[in-house]
């Protein structure tokens, strides 16, 4: 006989009477209450709890000044133990976060492994840690798995597809998250009391006859306000969450993998607890486990003092694990535990309204951030030793019976608080840009009476007039940002965005913290602030600058963000504005501290995972290069990773690349041109290397489909272009001239390209060259095609500038000759292809057209296109120059006397009445093309 045979013989008849017998039904109506039984009755106490439950934080704060116990174990993983002492430094809700980023025997395709914990002001877990940090002689004990056993013990496909339970709003017309919500991330999350049904029929049938939307608002009207109610004492409360948490884990098992963790976590969690009281010698009488309900109804074999000692706890991966304290908010924990928007900032509303209404003193950490400190701060009294041969407690009577056969209570309308609710929608509609008036607050106010009573409910809950406020008050559009259900949600009490503190920061935040000090701002501080640098006035601030240009690199986008200013090779701005706004980014900051304790060291590693990535590219790696001399300005890091960009291109086999790698080794090179004496070693060598490499490359890159026009034309403008820096280091030439020689494209873009190469090599004459153009125009089966030639001349640009007065003018006859049916068609290509360029091809063309083109309207109907002008031969007037040079030479013989003895000859002067030689005018008369080609490249 115990205390729960009347409530065993109550359920037996109801299971006979509604289900024409005993069977499965009293199986588990019976079950439920063995359940309870076997909790209640277990030396160590068990105090069931649910996440963020105010009526579980007022339980536990009551309990704990009744019993004060002197060792509280705490379901929460193990490892954050040191951290929960930097709580008092933060102002909650803040998260205890578990970091890995250097994963070791799991999937690294998981990594970064992230794993956090809640906590707010109105949980149980918050009252117990404030109760054990602050009172003599109480230990806290952390029991749960550790971070590094989440992982192991999740299959792939649970990470995969979801790894912290379902995220989703259960509201369809929820609005989106705000950033707030992803303060977490995609952090597994470790919640206390996971008290939800494991299947969706439950769940649905709850809320169907319960008559409300989500499960938090079900949660809310039917154990919230029942259980936070003042004349709801410990052993009803105790009992009514076995009572849950029993019912839902025999009505909804859930799937076995999950299951098996639950049941593993209960095994782990009496394993340690065991273990800490055979080693300290503690009475489980002076002890307080604190779990979630679900936890707490385990049939477990290892379950109680008693239990057997056969689950074996398995040695953590070799993943190094880093710990901190992030910024949490109301939305970042509804939105990663599945919870309803509002509901948590409902709950903290409800916390507070319990506190007053049952005077009971919740625990505080001693100079909490976010509350007002006292003048003398009194300890919480030491926990009183035991009683020498003090009787054992009775076990506690049946509360159930009562509390299950105890109608609603209909106690009066808390008109005063519906009221105030009412008055303050109706203003902060008005503010929203609503028209909202008087006439609405009274609406909003009998509305959710009304609601109240249709859904059999003694008073209106916010959910009620959450309704009755959207019902009233919204219209069929928006006006402002917020709609109606987001102000009550602000209302009442918002989207509360927790701090961690300057004293529980990392190292490395409050080293950017403490360099960032003379900016003279509050970088804790929410929300976007400009800060304004004077360089070239204050010296001292170009390390701030040289901070927030990290932190820019380092950040997510918008935490740093430059206003003016700019920072580039070889480039320092006098003057910089910058956006802030390191205080809403908080996590990703502190987040920085895992992974060294600096920014230095931070951007270095990262510089050096970019570079040594198994997939790194040569482009990427010459972008971490030039990042490191920006940023770090370290030579010795700079050329580390050009060495390494040497061996990433001697592994590549295309030329995909090619666009990015030109563009970061002219940077490269003007920098170190402009900076050094000489050139660094690495990039003689890259030069040298990629040039062979891109020689050899270049024959299979004209004729591979899979290489654009770009990509062919970045390989010949770095050939072209570091052909004199290639040749001055040893390479050959004739490697070039034989890879343009066995270059046989078919495409017509690429044969304009191979055309543009051989004139650049002689080996193609602009005569020529404008010869095979008029061919293609005069064609009629190769006019259509004619402008995907020209596309390949646009990108010839990029390595023969010297042809832009020969794009000119072949633009200027397709546009003349080219049918409109072929002409128009190509007019977005043309355009592409030029935006496609950026600023080097653009700018040139337009300077060649304005050197051809006439300036003047008027000009234009007699202006003859230089290409189609007649050339003009004067050998007379050459002839004529060149005796001119002669006399010149005659009349000053000093220059000509010095190169003379230079070169060792006789000084032979004719007599001036000896007429001048003509054999030189006679040569550049019969020879003109060298002159001809010395003035072209004079004239470039």
């Amino acid at each position: 006989m115990g205390p729960f045979e009347a409530l065993r013989s109550q359920l037996h008849e109801a299971a006979t009477e509604f289900a024409d017998g005993p069977g499965a039904l009293e199986g588990i109506l019976l079950g439920i209450v063995d359940d309870v039984d076997r909790a209640v009755r277990e030396p160590l106490e068990i105090f069931p709890v649910c996440h963020h439950s105010p009526a579980s934080a007022l339980a536990m704060a009551r309990r704990l000044r009744e019993k004060q116990p002197k060792v509280v174990y705490l379901e929460l993983c193990e490892d954050m133990a040191p951290l929960l002492t930097e709580l008092r430094n933060c102002r909650l809700p803040v998260a205890v976060q578990a970091f890995a980023s250097d994963v070791k025997g799991l999937p690294a395709e998981w990594a970064p492994l992230s794993v956090v914990a809640p906590i707010t002001e109105a949980s149980a877990e918050y009252q117990a840690i404030a109760y054990a940090l602050d009172t003599p002689g109480v230990e806290l004990v952390l029991v749960d798995r550790s971070s590094d056993h989440v992982f192991q013990w999740q299959s792939h496909e649970t990470r995969v597809e979801d790894p912290a339970g379902s995220t989703g709003s259960a509201h369809p017309d929820t609005p989106s998250a705000e950033e707030e919500a992803a303060l977490h991330g995609d952090a597994v999350g470790v919640e206390i009391g996971d008290l939800r049904p494991r299947f969706a029929e439950l769940e649905e049938h709850l809320l169907r006859h319960g008559r409300v939307r989500h499960w938090s608002e079900w949660w809310h009207q039917y154990v919230e306000v029942p259980l936070g109610d003042a004349a709801a004492d410990h052993d009803t409360y105790r009992q009514v969450m076995l009572l849950i948490g029993s019912l839902f884990r025999r009505l909804a098992p859930g799937d076995a993998g999950r299951v098996r963790v639950d049941e593993d976590r209960e095994r782990y969690m009496w394993t340690r607890m065991r273990e800490h009281l055979s080693t300290t010698g503690t009475d489980p009488a002076d002890c307080l486990y604190v779990c979630g309900a679900f936890h707490a109804a385990s049939r477990v074999a290892e379950f109680g003092v008693g239990g057997a000692d056969t689950f074996e706890i398995t040695p953590p991966s070799g993943s190094t694990w880093q710990h901190g304290l992030i910024p949490s908010s109301h939305a970042a924990i509804e939105a990663q535990f599945g919870l309803a928007a509002g509901s948590v900032s409902i709950a903290a509303t409800e916390w507070a309204k319990n506190v007053r209404r049952t005077k009971v003193k919740p625990y505080r950490l001693d100079g909490q951030a976010g509350t007002k400190r006292k003048a003398v701060a009194k300890r919480a009294p030491a926990a009183p030793a035991p009683a020498t041969g003090a009787p054992e407690p009775e076990p506690a009577p049946d509360r159930l019976s009562g509390f299950l056969r105890r109608p609603p209570v209909l106690d009066g309308v808390d008109e005063a608080e519906l009221l105030g609710w009412s008055v303050d929608i109706v203003r902060a509609a008005r503010r929203n840009g609503y028209l909202a008036s008087t006439a609405d607050a009274i609406a909003v106010f009998e509305t959710s009476i009304l609601l109240a009573g249709m859904r059999d409910r003694a008073k209106p809950t916010p959910y009620d007039f959450q309704d009755a406020a959207v019902t009233c008050i919204e219209k069929d559009r928006v006006p402002g940002r917020r709609d109606v259900r987001r102000l009550v949600e602000i209302m009442m009490g918002g989207d509360r965005v927790g701090q961690v503190g300057y004293d529980a920061l990392p190292p490395l935040a409050r080293d950017v913290h403490d360099r960032l000090a003379p900016l003279g701002m509050k970088l804790q501080q929410r929300g976007v602030q400009r800060a304004l640098l004077d360089i070239a006035g204050r010296p001292e601030l170009e390390r701030c600058s040289d901070v927030l240009w990290m932190l820019r690199y380092l950040l997510p986008q918008g935490a740093a963000r430059p206003i003016m200013g700019e920072r580039a090779l070889g480039e320092r701005s006098l003057q910089e504005s910058w956006d802030l706004a390191l205080g809403t980014h908080q996590r990703s900051l502190i987040e920085l501290g895992y992974e060294g304790v600096s920014i230095e060291q931070v951007l270095e590693q990262r510089l050096r995972r970019t570079a040594y990535a198994p997939r790194a590219t040569t482009a990427a790696v010459l972008g971490a290069v030039e990042d490191a001399v920006l940023y770090l300005g370290s030579r010795r890091l700079a050329d580390e990773l050009g060495t390494r960009a040497l061996e990433v291109l001697a592994t590549e086999r295309s030329v995909d690349g090619a666009p990015e790698v030109l563009r970061r080794v002219r940077r490269l090179l003007a920098y170190y041109r402009t900076s050094a004496p000489e050139l660094p070693q690495w990039v003689e060598s890259f030069v040298r290397t990629g040039y062979a490499h891109y020689c050899t490359l270049l024959p299979m890159a004209f004729t591979d489909d899979e290489a654009t026009v770009e990509q062919v034309a970045a390989t010949l403008g770095f050939l072209f272009g570091m052909e004199g820096l290639a040749l001055s280091l040893g390479c050959d030439r004739t490697q070039l001239e034989l890879a343009v020689a066995q270059s046989h494209p078919e495409e017509p873009a690429k044969v304009a390209l191979l055309w543009a190469a051989q004139v650049h090599l002689g080996r193609l004459s602009r005569a020529e060259l404008r010869r095979r153009c008029d061919e293609l125009l005069g064609n009629p089966l190769v006019v259509p095609s004619y402008p995907r030639y020209l596309s390949g001349f646009l990108h010839a640009l990029e390595p023969v500038p010297q042809l832009a007065d020969f794009v000119v003018e072949s633009v200027s006859n397709a546009f003349g000759r080219l049918p409109d049916a072929v002409l128009l068609p190509w007019l977005p290509t043309l355009i592409t292809s030029l935006r496609a360029g950026g600023a080097g091809p653009v700018p040139l063309l337009i300077r060649e057209a304005g050197r051809i083109f006439p300036g003047r309207l008027a000009e234009l109907d007699t202006w003859i296109p230089p290409w189609r002008a007649a050339p003009v031969t004067q050998p007379t007037a050459r002839a004529a120059r060149a005796s001119g040079g002669a006399a010149l030479l005659r009349a000053h013989r000093a220059t000509t006397e010095a190169v003379a003895r230079l070169l060792g000859c006789e000084q032979n002067w004719p007599s001036a009445d000896t007429p001048a030689p003509s054999g030189a005018a006679t040569l550049t008369t019969r020879h003109p093309a060298t002159g001809a080609a010395l003035e072209a490249l004079l004239n470039v």
